[in-house]
């Protein structure tokens, strides 16, 4: 492969602006990208790694995935790795996914703590030619395969109280089995048992950011709330960082042919600061963009019987029980952060039932909004004190709603979980087979509440409210993450 590593003044002015080859998200950077041949090498680190063998038995990874632009034509693909030649210094290993769409990183051995800084090469298969290259980085979190229970018995629209087996992901589930007023399960939908990795944290900001800026102009136009012309400092979803979502224009696209590009600035004032909200939980998004994020990073949409996985893990249904595992319940607001809008935004008040979560109209004003995704979790807090589900996901209540795919219908249960291939419609649409339609949203649900709700029983695990409900509209409320 006749590849280089080509930088044009483009590419450079980029780097100025913080779209180089450094990803920040929640404490996880990848930085020093170098392209030899075919490998690409860079570092990564991230904070509170584990890999443990005691209950939750799970551990962390991150998902690594490449894109390559052309520097002929601007188009940005995404790479191939290789199946040979992939390498991570000690303490991490390279985990190989069948579809070579990236590869997970993860601890080689048991421990917890930190994952200093540690060199990586990826092998890429790519076609010959000259590119600008970029690494991007989800943490995750393994969900094991193994029997789980659904339901509770007292919240809305709640499946029956069942157990999920081997049995039941073999042979699906009947309507009368299942309960909640669902359609049949087949045996090809993702209940839950098989093991599956999830996003440790909601989609934030500066994620979405990264996805924008490798789009064309006519798919941004469709994956934001404005036309990429617009002038510079014009929110991509709203005016004046409202809701806390700082995404706008940094430099306006051009007749249809050149993107824009977007960046962070919650604050309204220079761009891309430390104090800008890049990982604040990514809002305002529809079904269909949500579904496009996942497509793009070659990620899948949760099930809502995986959302129950996660929250409860293997132990018995507890009546009303939230993801943490009690019925505790501590709501608080973005009014009470420190260090508003940064990367150690935090509340310092430690009670078990922490969530981001309320019932006052006020709080559902422009100044308030989602907050700083993991914002309760430290390295002294337990489960109930975190808001940490079961095998170490956070923020599946309060926040912002997740978007899950319901069993409410037929749309919905006609999905058997294909992964994203990394490549969007030529107007950024996903396009897997047997998703719930971007234009309809008719096998999309929410699950988990979001920051303002008038009911904080809709924060339940086996809460079924708002299931059927995924409008096509962008909400102030509504983010979401994906699964692989």
């Amino acid at each position: 492969m006749d590849t280089k590593k080509l930088f044009s003044k483009w590419a450079f002015a980029l780097l100025l602006f913080g779209f180089g080859f450094t990803s920040n998200a929640n404490n996880l950077q990848i930085s020093g990208t170098a392209v030899s041949g075919s490998n690409i090498s860079f570092n990564v680190s991230w904070e509170n790694s584990w890999n443990a063998s005691l209950a939750p038995s799970n551990w962390d990874a991150v998902w690594i995935f490449v894109k390559y632009q052309d520097c002929a034509t601007r188009q940005w693909y995404h790479a191939a790795i290789a199946t040979t030649g992939n390498t991570a210094a000690s303490p991490l290993q390279v985990d190989l996914v069948s579809d070579a769409k990236g590869v997970f990183l993860r601890r080689s051995a048991l421990g917890g703590g930190n994952i200093p800084s540690t060199a990586v090469t990826l092998a890429l298969n790519i076609p010959a030619g000259t590119y600008n290259y970029k690494v991007y980085g989800v943490e995750m979190v393994h969900i094991p395969q193994g029997d789980f229970q659904v339901g509770d018995g007292t919240s809305v629209a709640t499946y029956n109280s069942i157990t999920i087996n081997a049995a039941a992901q073999s042979s699906g589930l009947s309507t009368a089995t299942l309960g909640g007023s669902s359609a049949a399960v087949p045996a090809t939908f993702p209940m839950g048992y098989n093991a599956f990795y999830s996003m440790k944290y909601e989609m934030t900001q500066e994620q979405y950011v990264e996805f924008l800026n490798t789009l064309t102009y006519d798919q941004q136009k469709e994956r934001t709330s404005i036309d990429p012309i617009a002038a510079a400092g014009t929110g991509a979803f709203t005016t004046g960082g409202q809701y806390r979502n700082g995404i706008e224009i940094l430099t306006p696209g051009n007749n249809n042919t050149l993107p824009a590009v977007f960046v962070c600035d919650a604050t309204n004032n220079s761009v891309n600061d430390t104090n800008d909200g890049q990982n604040v939980a990514m809002n305002w998004i529809s079904w269909a963009d949500l579904a496009a994020y996942l497509d793009w990073a070659a990620l899948r949409p949760m099930t809502e019987m995986e959302f129950e996985k996660i929250c409860r893990g293997p132990l018995p249904r507890v009546a009303g029980e939230y993801p943490w595992g009690t019925t505790d319940f501590s709501a608080y607001h973005s009014g009470l952060v420190t260090n508003p809008l940064q990367a150690n935004e935090t509340i310092t008040t430690v009670v078990n039932g922490r969530n981001i979560y309320s019932n006052s109209a006020a709080i559902a004003g422009a100044a308030y909004g989602p907050t700083r995704v993991g914002i309760f979790a430290t390295g002294s807090t337990g489960r109930a004190s975190s808001g940490a589900a079961y095998y170490g996901v956070m923020e599946m209540a309060g926040n912002v709603w997740e978007r899950v795919v319901n069993t409410s219908n037929a749309s919905g249960v006609a999905f058997t979980g294909a992964l994203g291939d990394g490549a969007l419609t030529v107007l950024g649409d996903a396009d897997v087979a047997n998703w719930p339609s971007p234009a309809t949203a008719i096998g999309a649900g929410s699950r988990g509440n979001g920051y303002y709700n008038v009911n904080a029983n809709s924060s339940r695990t086996s809460d079924r409210t708002s299931i059927s409900s995924a409008p096509t509209s962008r909400t102030y409320t509504v983010g979401g993450r994906g699964v692989r």
